[in-house]
C-alpha cells in the first residue's frame, strides 16, 4: 500500500460511515491525502470542495454543487466541514510521526 492509500484510509475512516458518498471513493480520498500533504493543517474548507469538485466531474459532470465554492449556499459549503477537520488531523498525524522519525535517525 502507497503512502498515499495510507493517508486516504487514514482520512476516510475519521469520518462517520453516513457522510462517505455512494460508489468508488478511492480517488476522491486520494486527492483529499494530496491535500493533506500538499497543505497540512492550512487546508481550508475551499479546498476541500475543489478537491471534491475534481472527482464528481469524472463521477457525475451534472452534480448541481460543481460551481465554485463562494457560490454555493452557507449550508452547503459547512458540508464540508467533517472532510476539513479529518483531512487537518490527518494531516497533524502525518507531520507529527514525521517529525518523530526524523528527530529519531539523528
Amino acid at each position: 500500500m502507497s503512502y498515499i492509500d495510507e493517508l486516504a484510509g487514514a482520512i476516510r475512516a475519521s469520518l462517520r460511515p453516513e457522510l462517505i458518498p455512494n460508489g468508488d471513493t478511492s480517488m476522491l480520498f486520494r486527492i483529499y491525502a494530496v491535500l493533506a500533504l500538499a497543505k497540512g493543517e492550512d487546508v481550508v474548507l475551499e479546498d476541500v470542495h475543489d478537491a471534491w469538485a475534481a472527482w464528481m466531474s469524472a463521477a457525475d459532470p451534472e452534480h448541481r454543487s460543481l460551481i465554485p465554492f463562494a457560490d454555493l449556499s452557507t449550508d452547503v459549503q459547512q458540508a464540508d466541514q467533517p472532510y476539513l477537520d479529518a483531512i487537518r488531523a490527518v494531516a497533524r498525524e502525518y507531520r507529527e510521526r514525521q517529525c518523530g522519525d526524523r528527530s529519531r535517525a539523528l
